[in-house]
């Protein structure tokens, strides 16, 4: 048996959030690059160097972004919804809808231009606090409405 549920519905991040972060990404290391080139012709120094170790630095967090969007994921469960993502540092986070408090969704500027969303589940414990990024915008609605039925159902047991 592996470290996680193996048999569960796994619904993976949308990997839009993939180009998403990538622009973010690389609009940092173009004006990192450019102060290494400007720094070079106006110092006549070596800076250029630095340029070509922003540029495999982008290269090298652009396969890291790749890597954690496709490994993030979740699962909707009878009792709770469980969150997995990581690589070579795996997580698996569960969290029973009786413990929800709220559930939030966000989306920045770039995110709905993408279409995309983020939900963050909100529990009494601040340590057992999960998100799931890379929700498309159309469901994240309903999934927030899913789970906070569903936890407020589990909630009146109490």
């Amino acid at each position: 048996m592996t470290w996680y549920e193996p048999d569960a519905d796994w619904t993976y991040a949308d990997r839009k959030l993939i180009t998403a972060r990538c622009i973010v990404l690389w609009a940092v290391m173009v004006f990192i690059m450019a102060d290494f080139v400007v720094f070079s012709f106006v110092f006549a120094s070596p800076w250029i160097i630095g340029t070509f170790v922003t540029l495999a630095l982008g290269l090298w967090f652009t396969w890291l972004i790749f890597r954690s969007v496709t490994a993030h994921a979740w699962a909707e469960r009878e009792d709770d919804l469980i969150v997995k993502r990581g690589r070579m540092f795996r997580s698996v986070t569960v969290v029973p809808y009786g413990r929800m408090q709220f559930v939030e969704v966000s989306a920045g500027p770039l995110a709905r231009a993408f279409g995309l969303a983020t939900i963050q589940l909100h529990t009494a414990s601040p340590s057992s606090d999960a998100s799931l990024s890379g929700v498309r915008a159309a469901d994240a609605e309903t999934l927030r409405d899913r789970m906070t039925s569903r936890g407020e159902a589990r909630l009146a047991g109490l």
